[in-house]
């Protein structure tokens, strides 16, 4: 049986529509939400489980650090740090990541791999739309649940110096600041210098909790000149004296203070061999992620294999060290390398927090959420974990409460990765026609200047 060219233009027409329809969806995603989230009314935070027994910690575990210092370096990929260039250019962070006090990571980013959308994913945790590369030329105020509005929230002064793209975001956060636009790419010094004339004025100070830089001179170099610049190198060295400037004062500072500090390293986004950003490939996907403090262990040796994390599990993990609320829409996890010093019961507890959070945003997102292996896996661990509490109470040192521990400690891990993953997985931009139609348009029309 033939078709009339009637009954086939209308199947063509149904079928662009659908194309249509799937792209915009994509384009503009209904967010995965928690139907909890409030700007003004925190929840309070869930209790230690407990089996036959009352726990005390029903509170959020106080802060593991003091200040915490976020430098961002726009465009800054992984091998920049951890490859040849990093060795060459950039011999104090290559010292911390081999011999010094630290954590090395390679942090993924999602595309779309531009500035505004991957600060949200850092901040937020959450995974944001294909329609936030158009907002990145005039960003809206953020209103998710994010790190910067909790510690705003619960007292923290917050100093920013860099790229205003935060300030846009984050309109009334910061107690100081001083913003330098991106758009004027031909200029890589100034726009750097901007931010570093503060800082020696800052670190003398004490009167601020979290201070955050975001450097630009980087990705204006890759737009014009491309990664193999011999430009890329010397602001690579500018990048790291300013680390080393950082990381010393605030080990000199630690000894007027009861916690720790840490500095945090990292890019939002990577840069493609031909120097732009903006969609999937490795160069501009694979970003580094170091995390700086005295609280952990000097390492031994050559230490140049970083594991892999996602970008959103920043939000979890800074939260956790700022004893902030993990962000209601956050997909990440903890990196738990921050906290294995910790004690035993302080582990278990950062781990149920975060696995509490995922697993509520789990069930604000699949209706038959009970069946879902990452909430099995939960409440296998939080059983264990009351059980574990149980025979913490009754008898705190023995070898079989370490068991035990190091059972739900692991059981745990396990649920936060699928948890985390099955989070991850909502987002309808990530549909194969989707992701496929969207990187064909970046092929055509690079992000060059955002």
């Amino acid at each position: 049986m033939r078709l009339g060219s009637g009954t086939f233009a209308a199947c063509c027409v149904a079928i662009e529509v659908l194309g249509v329809a799937v792209f915009l969806r994509g384009f503009f995603p209904a967010p995965v939400r928690s139907s909890a989230r409030t700007e003004h009314r925190a929840e309070p935070p869930v209790p230690e489980p407990s089996a036959g027994s009352s726990s005390n910690w029903t509170k959020l575990p106080p802060p593991l650090f003091s200040k915490v210092v976020i430098v961002l370096i726009d465009a800054l990929r992984d091998d920049f740090v951890f490859g040849s260039k990093g060795v060459k250019f950039m011999p104090y962070t290559t010292y911390l990541v081999e011999k010094g006090a630290s954590h090395s990571f390679v942090a993924e980013a999602k595309p779309p791999t531009v500035t505004m959308p991957r600060i949200k994913a850092l901040m937020t945790g959450s995974l944001p739309g294909f329609v936030d590369v158009v907002r990145n030329l005039n960003s809206p105020a953020l209103l998710e649940d994010n790190v910067i509005g909790q510690a705003k929230a619960a007292g923290k002064r917050i100093f920013f110096y860099g790229d205003e793209t935060w300030i846009k975001l984050f309109p009334k956060h910061f107690i100081e600041y001083d913003g330098t636009t991106s758009f004027f790419v031909s200029d890589y010094t100034e726009v750097d210098n901007n931010v570093t004339r503060h800082l020696d004025k800052v670190l003398k100070r004490g009167d601020w909790d979290m201070l955050i830089l975001h450097y630009l001179g980087l990705d204006h170099i890759g737009h014009v000149s491309g990664p193999h610049s011999p430009l890329i190198g010397r602001k690579l060295s500018e990048m790291d004296s300013v680390l080393m400037r950082i990381h010393t004062a605030l080990l000199s500072k630690e000894r007027e203070t009861l916690l720790p500090n840490l500095l945090v390293l990292c890019g939002d986004h990577g840069m493609s061999e031909t120097g732009s950003h903006g969609a999937s490939s490795t160069e501009e996907v694979n970003t580094p992620l170091i995390l700086i403090s005295s609280a952990f262990e000097r390492k031994p040796g050559d230490m140049r294999h970083p594991k892999r994390v996602q970008q959103t599990d920043l939000a979890a993990t800074l939260a956790i060290g700022l004893g902030l609320p993990i962000p209601k829409d956050s997909v990440g996890s903890l990196i738990f390398p921050v906290v294995e010093g910790k004690p035993m019961r302080e582990q278990l507890r950062f781990l149920h927090l975060n696995t509490v959070q995922l697993s509520k945003l789990l069930q604000e997102n699949v209706p038959s959420y009970e069946k879902d292996p990452g909430f099995e896996q939960f409440k296998v661990s939080e059983k264990m974990h009351g059980n574990w509490i149980k025979l913490y109470l009754e008898e705190n040192n023995s070898e079989v409460l370490f068991n035990l521990g190091t059972k739900v400690l692991r059981q745990y891990l396990i649920a936060l990765k699928t948890l985390s993953l099955r989070c991850r997985c909502f987002h309808p931009r990530f549909s194969p026609c989707f992701c496929s139609t969207f990187r064909c348009l970046l092929r055509c029309f690079p992000c060059s200047f955002i």
